[in-house]
């Protein structure tokens, strides 16, 4: 089973993921793109974003991985924050640069088995410091949110479930999605 966990900076991935492979150790950790790049920028930019992306497709279409799979991030994250930074005037991006990336999301989520988004949400209990840019932070969430309702980007074959609630609501809820797909059960969207 391929698992993404997607959401903005600071909304509980690392946590979430972290809870289930302690339980679930069966299953390989894909971690944040971001710590696998080769060099480290201190501002986010379309350029990061970008190789953020082309990681995240590239791991997914992967054959190296094998058996139980839980990536913290997919290219749909660095998308969302693509379109961030352009709703936000901080990057001008050229359409056919969207393109190109829509495509590559699109290609890689088809190799998804389940698309898990943490919306952000009040009362989720996550503490987030200044210095995280919170405008970024809720225009990468609006993103997101607008591209996993994006057929062209998803497809209507990949379950997408948005998991709120705190940190043992999530992971029991992630369990049963597991579960329900292990059982080939329906999967609740969310």
């Amino acid at each position: 089973m391929r698992i993404v966990v997607s959401g903005t900076h600071a909304s509980g991935k690392s946590t979430l993921i972290a809870d289930f492979t302690a339980r679930h150790p069966s299953f390989t950790v894909l971690p944040d793109p971001f710590e696998l790049l080769d060099e480290s920028w201190d501002q986010p930019s379309a350029g990061v974003f970008a190789a953020q992306l082309r990681l995240a497709a590239d791991r997914l279409l992967s054959d190296e991985f094998e058996g139980d799979v839980i990536a913290e991030r997919g290219p749909i994250d660095f998308l969302a924050y693509l379109h961030a930074l352009h709703d936000l005037g901080r990057a001008a991006h050229p359409d056919d640069a969207f393109e190109d990336a829509d495509g590559v999301t699109a290609r890689a989520l088809g190799y998804v088995d389940l698309l898990v988004v943490l919306p952000l949400v009040a009362g989720d209990g996550i503490v987030v410091a200044e210095e995280e840019d919170l405008e970024l932070r809720d225009a990468a969430d609006r993103a997101l949110l607008d591209l996993v309702d994006d057929p062209d980007i998803v497809g209507d074959d990949v379950p997408v479930a948005e998991i709120t609630g705190d940190r043992a609501a999530r992971l029991a809820t992630l369990e049963a999605l597991v579960q329900s797909a292990a059982t080939g059960s329906p999967v609740d969207r969310g």
